[in-house]
């Protein structure tokens, strides 16, 4: 009868996750990818899936950040996981592995690895990893993917229950790392493409949203620690 019990518990978790949090979390996605993709009107598909990825991935990781934050603004408490904030980071990861899989051939097709290091035409460079603008903002593009590979391996109540609650609270605030590396690789190929003004201003609207939310909560909690 447990077993029963807990199994109709999490059936009911789940349907309500999938109602309340990825239906409107994948219709949103899909529309701001919809959008994107209108927005540049490029005859290769790959770089605009790219380019349409991009986008809604960093604004989502963004949201994630702001989730505990809002929380304590509201007066709510703030749990060490939430459905909520899971869900958005699923959904923040799937976008931002997706655009790293596309954006993997958009400049060199089929040649990958010249992201990261020089081609043997390239001569004058006395170390082989790619150390201008252009390696800059693959290596660290890939590795907040790695790092967000890692989160949404642990991103469940298993992962939550194996490792404990601190050292699972410890693997998490890897996403502060994941955000400020897709954040400087955003930021990276908006001066390199010298993208127009609109879309910098969305890469720029999600750090400065992310950071006065994360802001806000800092002194929320140094607040509430003086008065205990």
């Amino acid at each position: 009868m447990k077993a029963e019990r807990f199994t109709g518990r999490l059936s009911q978790r789940l349907a309500r996750r999938l109602v309340r949090h990825h239906l409107p979390l994948g219709l949103a996605s899909g529309a701001a990818v919809a959008a994107l993709w209108e927005a540049r009107p490029v005859s290769d598909w790959v770089t605009r899936l790219s380019f349409a990825t991009a986008y809604p991935a960093l604004a989502l990781m963004a949201l994630t950040l702001m989730t505990g934050p809002w929380n304590l603004l509201a007066g709510r408490r703030n749990p060490v996981s939430s459905d909520w904030r899971r869900d958005v980071g699923i959904w923040a990861g799937v976008l931002a592995l997706a655009h790293t899989v596309v954006g993997q051939n958009v400049h060199l097709r089929g040649r990958p690895w010249l992201y990261y290091v020089y081609g043997p035409w390239e001569h004058g460079h006395w170390f082989p990893l790619r150390h201008d603008l252009f390696g800059f903002n693959n290596d660290t593009g890939l590795l907040s993917a790695l790092v967000v590979v890692a989160l949404l391996a642990t991103s469940s109540d298993w992962a939550l229950r194996r490792l404990g609650t601190p050292e699972w609270k410890r693997l998490q605030r890897w996403n502060y790392a994941a955000f400020a590396l897709a954040a400087a690789h955003g930021l990276g190929y908006q001066t390199m493409e010298h993208q127009k003004t609109h879309f910098v201003a969305m890469v720029a609207a999600c750090l400065l949203a992310a950071a006065a939310m994360q802001t806000a909560g800092f002194v929320l909690r140094r607040r509430a620690a003086r008065k205990d």
